[in-house]
């Protein structure tokens, strides 16, 4: 595929999100770009859900990685459908009694202000660098096989991106990004679905021959047995659940869109629909990983090497592969998928990291005068220019393969002490010395990181996987409760 035809992909892909959010935000107010006006249809976001959830370090990372872990992502992905049942059944009928617009106002009101302030800080935190990663990785496939090309910087094409984006949130808010997530879902899902059609005509398969050499091979493994493995069954069904808990239960990039729903009724069949596509969706970018690797073996193709680290990258097989070897039909496909995966895995972060900080730390409301109203677009647009000043940080440093273990592992010690915060404020019903809550939920993370990197010496081998964030989580809250009294003992700093 020539640069040109990528390039007039991606710009004709960019029109219609464009005219999306001219259609959605032409009379967009304060209650639009925070809620929707709360009329948001519940499968127009549990579809649109797909893109915002799976991004492009999915679309790229999880194929790449079936050589070496078989299936065994699967065991995560079943943890996702317990983690959803718990935010459909216990989160979001508090959220929706509470008439939250920022999830954290719930630890403002239950705990109090420094609370509501470490909760958004963990939560501006970890979105930041995820969706950073996120759009690192996507936007360097593009540099490399499109950008590169043409001799423009890969800092460039990231700074273009961030603009485009800006461009259709900037006015509409949640009430955007709800359907631009529904139309970038349909081209993710498109991607990856014409990638397994065209490479299985490669391999010369029809679909039942396929269905079996995917999943009768030596790579469908699912289940690991091994209990000091990262990888052992129990750690990843666990850690996929809880994962799925703070990533989005406790996320306000997650449920910002789920309360855009009319109803809790409404918002909680958003979430039941969604805990079984994203099973199927998975399924199918495993699959895709498998068929990749068949096809590399067939025809002797090494792992293609990632020219800032020197180093073979199974991050780089779907591109290289789909670009270079499997012809014009597979290209288009991922160059579609991706494009829908490098915008929809940052875009409502935007519009989420600016409500949080917005309310939880500046207090604001919801209701805006002219003057709020000029701050929030300024807030929106500097977290833009904050988004890709983490991006060039990210430049600086080998940031080594595998993008969705860095970024998986980063939510860990981010994520637990917003777990340990909001299992004190459910499980309990004791109060805080609330001043105290920014010092334990330091501390809670700096422990857990020692726990990790000393594990094998301190627990006979055992290596810690995605549980670690339970691990996290716990520490916090039992640091919780040594700052704790009864309720009548407590004056909530302010």
């Amino acid at each position: 595929m020539t640069p040109t035809l990528i390039i007039s992909c991606i710009v004709g892909y960019f029109i219609i999100l464009l005219f999306i959010a001219w259609v959605t935000g032409r009379n967009a107010n304060s209650e639009s770009y925070f809620l929707g006006n709360k009329a948001s249809p519940w499968y127009a976001v549990a579809f649109g859900m797909i893109g915002d959830s799976l991004s492009g370090v999915t679309f790229i990372s999880v194929p790449g990685r079936v050589q070496a872990e078989h299936f065994t992502y699967m065991q995560v992905v079943f943890g996702y459908f317990i983690g959803y049942f718990v935010i459909s059944y216990i989160l979001l009928p508090l959220y929706y009694r509470m008439q939250l617009t920022s999830i954290y106002s719930y630890l403002g009101e239950r705990l109090g202000i420094w609370s509501q302030r470490t909760g958004s800080f963990y939560f501006l935190l970890s979105r930041l660098l995820g969706a950073a990663g996120r759009l690192f990785l996507a936007a360097g496939v593009l540099q490399i096989f499109v950008f590169d090309q043409l001799g423009i910087n890969f800092y460039v094409t990231v700074a273009c991106i961030i603009v485009l984006m800006l461009g259709y949130t900037y006015r509409g808010g949640i009430k955007t990004l709800v359907w631009t997530d529904v139309f970038q879902s349909v081209f993710l899902l498109l991607g990856v679905i014409l990638s397994i059609a065209a490479i299985s005509k490669e391999l010369n398969m029809g679909f039942l021959e396929m269905e079996k050499e995917v999943f009768t091979g030596e790579l469908s493994t699912i289940f690991n047995w091994d209990w000091r493995s990262p990888s052992y069954f129990v750690k990843h069904i666990l850690g996929g659940a809880f994962l799925t808990i703070v990533m989005t239960g406790l996320d306000q990039n997650m449920m910002q869109k789920s309360l855009s729903c009319r109803t809790l009724k409404e918002a909680q069949t958003n979430m039941n629909s969604f805990s079984v596509i994203v099973v199927i969706v998975n399924v199918f970018f495993l699959s895709l990983g498998a068929l990749l690797f068949m096809y590399m073996a067939k025809n002797s193709i090494d792992i293609p090497i990632d020219p800032i680290s020197g180093k073979a990258t199974t991050d780089r097989i779907f591109p290289h592969l789909a670009l270079n070897y499997l012809g014009i039909f597979a290209g288009l496909a991922f160059i579609t998928g991706l494009t829908a995966a490098t915008f929809s895995s940052a875009d409502s972060v935007l519009t989420t990291l600016t409500t949080s900080f917005y309310i939880d730390l500046l207090g604001k409301k919801e209701a805006e005068d002219k003057k709020d109203k000029t701050l929030r677009h300024a807030i929106h647009i500097g977290f833009g220019v904050l988004l890709l000043l983490v991006i060039v940080s990210f430049g600086l440093f080998d940031v080594g393969q595998g993008v969705i273990n860095l970024i998986l592992k980063v939510a860990g010690y981010t994520y637990g002490p917003l777990l340990g915060l909001f299992a004190f404020g459910i499980l309990t019903r004791k109060a805080l010395m609330d001043r105290y809550v920014p010092l334990i939920c330091i501390l809670s993370p700096m422990i857990t990181f020692v726990l990790s990197e000393y594990s094998v010496i301190l627990f006979n081998g055992y290596k810690f996987g995605f549980e670690i964030l339970i691990v996290n989580g716990i520490i916090t809250f039992i640091g919780l409760m040594l700052i704790s009294r009864k309720p009548s003992a407590i004056v909530v700093a302010s």
